[in-house]
């Protein structure tokens, strides 16, 4: 009977892929399955990561950031992955730091989908699938900067959880950052979530320039020079930028 459960959950994961955004209507047109049995699949999926609401239209289901993380090769046919592994690899080459890019989970976080490493003995490392609070990372800033106010409003809302003296907890200071964020065209970490990791970030922007992921240099530190910020964020910013013409074709 478990692995029956288990079954019917993965065609339905397999159904909103392929469908998506699709309601529970249409999903048990679909199976033939009672309405209750589908919600009730549909709610156990999204309570693990793997599937979320539609922002816009909350009745629908989408796939959730977490598929996209299961392992690399899981992007290979997508146009973002396509798009970013090159200029990604000439940016790590270029600053010898490593490289990651991260996917919004809706407004929950940003969860890791790719990694370049750098060859440096000490390095920055996060785990594909790892995930990190928005409001506390430049890969976070770099998305939240691009998104209506209503969304970060929201976020407001929820509270800004501190993880260390450095991460904006008050709405004013987090505003006025993405203010910046928005003028200068990349966002900066030092020490804001991690202690001793410092990062900068900018967004990869879909065809309506709302943000579809960031993409990131993170080091430790002890390597992170004030006075090259200006050349690194530009090297970040114009990563990203490529990405985005990539993508678009």
């Amino acid at each position: 009977m478990e692995m029956k459960s288990v079954t019917r959950s993965l065609r339905i994961l397999e159904a909103v892929a392929q469908h998506q955004p699709v309601t529970v209507g249409e999903l048990t047109k679909l199976f033939g399955l009672p309405k209750s049995t589908v919600q009730r699949t549909l709610v156990t999926l999204n309570e693990a990561g793997w599937l979320r609401a539609n922002r816009r239209d909350t009745t629908r289901w989408e796939i959730g950031a977490r598929v996209l993380a299961v392992r690399p090769a899981a992007l290979q046919g997508s146009s973002l992955f396509a798009a970013a592994r090159e200029p990604m690899l000439r940016l790590r080459d270029a600053v010898n730091e490593t490289v990651h890019l991260c996917v919004p989970d809706a407004l929950h976080s940003m969860v890791v989908v790719d990694r370049v490493d750098s060859d440096q003995a000490v390095r920055t490392f996060h785990t594909i699938g790892d995930t990190s609070p928005l409001h506390a990372t430049a890969t976070g800033h770099a998305v939240l900067a691009h998104l209506p106010k209503a969304d970060v409003d929201e976020i407001v809302t929820r509270g800004l959880e501190s993880y260390s003296d450095s991460t904006p907890t008050e709405p004013a200071q987090l505003r006025a950052e993405l203010r910046r964020v928005r003028t200068d065209g990349y966002a900066v970490n030092r020490n804001q979530y991690l202690p001793g990791v410092c990062a900068i970030a900018a967004p990869v922007l879909d065809e309506d320039g709302s943000p579809l992921a960031s993409v990131v240099v993170s080091m430790p530190d002890s390597r992170y020079a004030p006075d090259r910020l200006p050349e690194l964020g530009r090297l970040v910013a114009d990563t990203a930028a490529e990405i985005t013409a990539r993508r678009l074709g």
